[in-house]
């Protein structure tokens, strides 16, 4: 297996403790330890000293921790060699918190010198998580949705991939999906975050090409108990249909308090909640409500054809045979997908430089940039210099949610 450190807040302050109680002679003998392996490493370079190291930073605590915990226990199916080269895996948990988030990202590129980052789960964290990156000259590949992650490509995102589909992707499969159904009203319900804020704007965007009008715009705390009060003003508008901006556990309460308020019209969710825990929390409230979602979901009922079928297949097998039937979700195949990506860029990078060097980071960076062709769970992927997704409308799906069960909606 590869080498996989897990840490969590608590356990990385006690260590950072004990560092700084170190004496200064074991200090002066650490660094003469590093400078005899840059020694040894110029003189024999066919000795493999280099490693290459993947930080991971997920929500594995905290209101998101649904999307988290499924990406780390992908980490564990990662391959523990890419070009000859083994592979360490850091993960670290942000807690669902930005700030956190940033810490995270801040410590493995300073202190575990990773070549690359993939994170974090959720929208706001990678965000923040731009600047670092950017800063450390570290590619970063997102598990998170917004647009706004990898656009517009500029000085810092130039830094920043992601695998999961884009806010403006699933909008769009959403107000087709509403219009063929006769829907001439909508209404919206948030997080009070970036990711309702972007999935809010593009929702607004795609209902007005279809002729939808936008009713109502409402917003929610991830934690919050309640949201009675907002879904009492959507009511009031008597729209057709209601979209739910949100991800993960916290998704359910929109749609629980619509129907035990008697809402008869159709919901749709973000692609945010494609695990078994949303379907858990939400239950039978859930039930006849629509979601556009990765095929991983549905692999099992996509046609033959369809190009995501076989590896998703494939990734359904690997994971549930570790963690069982019907454990598979989204959000672990967007780690596979990003551990796809590397494992086609390092081999190329490492014809540019030894990981841990700054020429391997460029290097990794512009294999990266230069996918093209590349079937994963999700599609296949052609990036550019302009496209750090590199997907296209195939790697969307419309679902149905059936007596807790993902249902293939051909159209």
């Amino acid at each position: 297996m590869p080498r996989i450190e897990f840490l969590e807040p608590e356990t990385r302050r006690a260590r950072a403790s004990n560092h700084s109680r170190q004496t200064p002679s074991r200090n002066r003998l650490a660094r003469r330890a590093v400078a005899l392996c840059a020694a040894f490493a110029g003189v024999l370079p066919g000795i493999a000293l280099a490693q290459v190291k993947i930080g991971l930073v997920l929500s594995l605590t905290g209101p998101a921790a649904s999307l988290g915990i499924p990406a780390r226990d992908t980490v564990a199916l990662l391959p523990k060699q890419i070009g000859g080269q083994s592979v360490e895996y850091i993960v670290l948990d942000d807690a669902s918190d930005t700030t956190q988030a940033v810490q995270d990202t801040k410590k493995l590129i300073s202190e575990n010198h990773v070549d690359a980052i993939i994170g974090s789960s959720i929208t706001p964290n990678s965000l923040a998580m731009i600047d670092v990156v950017a800063e450390g000259q570290t590619p970063m590949i997102s598990l998170a949705s917004s647009a706004k992650i990898i656009e517009p490509v500029d000085a810092k995102r130039h830094w920043v991939f992601k695998t999961p589909q884009t806010d403006a992707m699933m909008a769009s499969a959403i107000a087709e999906h509403a219009s063929l159904h006769g829907v001439k009203t909508i209404a919206f319900i948030g997080q009070a975050d970036a990711l309702g804020e972007t999935f809010y704007t593009e929702v607004a965007k795609f209902a007005q090409l279809h002729h939808i009008e936008m009713v109502a715009s409402e917003r929610f705390n991830r934690t919050d108990p309640s949201v009675t009060g907002q879904v009492l003003k959507i009511l009031a508008t008597h729209p057709d249909a209601v979209v739910v901006g949100a991800a993960g556990t916290p998704a359910a309460l929109p749609p629980k308090t619509l129907r035990e308020r008697g809402y008869k019209g159709m919901i749709y969710h973000n692609h945010g909640v494609g695990n078994n825990d949303f379907l858990r929390v939400c239950g039978a409230d859930c039930n006849g409500t629509f979601l556009p979602a990765s095929p991983v979901l549905v692999a099992a009922q996509l046609p033959a054809d369809h190009p995501a079928k076989r590896l998703a297949l494939d990734y359904i097998a690997r994971f549930e045979a570790v963690r069982g039937a019907g454990s598979v979700s989204a959000f672990g195949s967007y780690t596979w997908d990003a551990g796809m990506l590397l494992g086609h860029a390092v081999p190329i990078a490492l014809k540019s430089g030894a990981p841990g060097t700054p020429e391997f980071r460029r290097a990794l960076r512009d294999a990266l940039e230069a996918t093209r062709g590349l079937a994963d769970t999700n599609g296949v992927v052609n990036m550019s210099a302009t496209d750090h997704l590199g997907l296209d409308q195939r790697a969307r799906v419309m679902v149905e949610i059936k007596n807790a069960k993902w249902v293939y909606q051909p159209r």
